[in-house]
């Protein structure tokens, strides 16, 4: 799949294309089954593919500070797509001139892309004002298929579902809904290195979003790659002080993971960081998966930092009960 960051004064030439439009946040199963549509019809008609998305996601634009939480990066969200059979992802950079454009200038940025055929969502809108919509995409020529919400136990499956899932700690609800378990990628970046005086030395993995949609204590499975996305051994990383608590996940390490913003230091960003028992060995610069699979509890606040290495000493112990039983 082929990635194409979009100005609108300096427009690709791209073939004949079936094109679909949104945010795609966390590509869960309504957003596959619209992307199937999209490359089944894209074939039938003798088209290529595309996904058009937006950076920053249009609430983060408008309501910064208020913006709901981010399932997906751009870097994850393309690499969901690109799974699918996508040929091409336009990211369309969401500022002052691209907010600002008009119904008609968006359909005259769509023709200029050779769009031929769209697959959109019942709700989709667009335009300054929020004024185009699917009668006026048809009534300029493009050939448009209205595709209704994918249901799951009755509910119309979204984004927002899969918020509220993750944010109450229910790993099951967001599987379901996004049909596979819920993860974070990011580069392993220097911390503020508390873990390690603890002696319980973490990851600090960069999120690349401006807040998760999960915050406290969980068991994970953690799978290590390059720059290029390409698997790592962990016998590469691993020094020879440990090797690690195998994952559920083939090739992956058990770790106890802190996602949240770190009260009991007065930390005030978000952070994600991984504790690899067992394991040593230097993984910056590297990008680990953080596969989600058990929620232990809520960020806690400990008084003290005797009472920290506690609170981490009985958490690790209970995750890795929980991982024992996973064998049984």
């Amino acid at each position: 799949m082929q990635v194409i960051f979009l100005q609108p004064d300096a427009l690709p030439s791209l073939p004949n294309l079936a094109l679909t439009i949104g945010n795609y946040d966390g590509v869960h199963l309504g957003h596959q089954a619209m992307l199937a549509r999209l490359v089944d019809g894209a074939k039938t008609l003798n088209l290529s593919s595309a996904v058009m998305v937006f950076e920053p996601q249009p609430r983060e634009f408008f309501y910064p500070d208020d913006a709901p939480a981010r399932l997906s990066s751009l870097s994850e969200k393309s690499k969901l797509i690109a799974k699918l059979g996508v040929d091409y992802l336009l990211v369309a950079s969401f500022d002052e001139v691209f907010r600002s454009l008009s119904a008609d200038a968006f359909v005259q940025i769509l023709k200029q892309l050779n769009v031929r055929q769209l697959v959109l969502g019942d709700d989709f809108r667009f335009g300054q004002g929020r004024v185009g919509n699917h009668q006026s995409l048809s009534e300029a020529g493009f050939a448009v298929e209205n595709l209704s919400s994918v249901l799951v136990d009755g509910y119309r499956v979204s984004s927002t579902l899969v918020r509220e899932a993750l944010a109450k700690g229910d790993l099951m609800a967001a599987k379901t809904l996004l049909g596979r378990d819920y993860a974070i990628t990011g580069q392993v970046v220097h911390g503020d290195k508390i873990g390690r005086t603890l002696d319980f030395p973490t990851a600090n993995i960069a999120l690349n979003r401006h807040k998760p949609p999960l915050h406290g204590v969980f068991g994970a499975d953690i799978l290590a790659f390059d720059e290029q996305g390409t698997a790592l051994s962990w016998e590469t990383l691993t020094t020879k002080h440990g090797q690690g608590v195998s994952g559920v996940t083939a090739g992956s390490l058990f770790g106890a993971v802190n996602i949240g913003t770190r009260p009991s230091v007065l930390g005030v960003d978000w952070r994600l960081e991984v504790h690899l028992p067992q394991f040593a060995g230097d993984l910056y610069g590297v990008h680990l998966q953080v596969i989600f699979l058990h929620y232990l509890h809520g960020e806690r606040r400990y008084d003290g930092l005797n009472a920290l290495k506690l609170g981490i000493h009985q958490d690790v112990q209970q995750l890795l009960d929980w991982r024992a039983a996973q064998s049984t």
